[in-house]
């Protein structure tokens, strides 16, 4: 049996405060839901920072290499980098693009249901992702443990490139840490991740 109790103020770890009758139990699961959040956003705030450096590099490189061409002496390797630091931007950009909603979405449909019933599909659609990218990041980080042992390089350059690999792999988990943190929200607070 859950006991309602009047709680003025719940302040835990910096969450945001809640001032009503509510059950204990759901109250609590609120501020570990909003220390989730907050651990969330602030991953992926670095995470985002660290994709726009390489995408800095990425613009450099491809000015430096273009310059260069014209005295016919073009920056070696170009191509490799090129495709290991998109790889790094579009991986670890994922989960600040699904904090701010920027992923593409087709809801002509679903708009049509009612609000729990798109509550429902929404909170589908997180879990079915959310496994979707874990398992996508567990199996490419466990590429990137194949590609270190076995001490793969590059063919131009002759780099190791499980770093990128892994941080593809890294990528993924926070995606897929980021979803779940929408599919509890939808369920615990009762309303649609924003």
């Amino acid at each position: 049996m859950i006991t309602l109790v009047n709680i003025q103020t719940v302040e835990w770890l910096g969450a945001v405060t809640c001032s009503t009758t509510q059950p204990t139990a759901l109250i609590e699961w609120k501020v570990y839901m909003e220390f989730l959040d907050k651990i969330s956003r602030a991953l992926n705030k670095i995470f985002i920072w660290i994709a726009g450096f390489f995408l800095g590099v990425m613009i450099l490189l491809t000015c430096a290499n273009i310059f260069l061409r014209l005295v016919w002496i073009p920056v070696k390797g170009t191509f490799e980098l090129m495709g290991f630091f998109g790889a790094i931007v579009t991986a670890l950009a994922l989960g600040y693009t699904q904090i701010k909603r920027g992923h593409v979405g087709i809801d002509i449909v679903v708009n049509q249901f009612s609000k729990k019933t798109q509550r429902i599909l929404n909170g589908a659609n997180y879990f079915i992702c959310m496994i979707f990218f874990a398992l996508a990041g567990w199996q490419t980080g466990k590429w990137a443990t194949t590609l270190w042992k076995t001490g793969e390089v590059t063919e131009t350059l002759r780099i190791i490139f499980y770093p990128f690999t892994y941080g593809v792999a890294l990528g993924c988990m926070l995606l897929s840490f980021v979803l779940l943190v929408d599919f509890l929200k939808i369920f615990i607070q009762g309303k649609r991740a924003s």
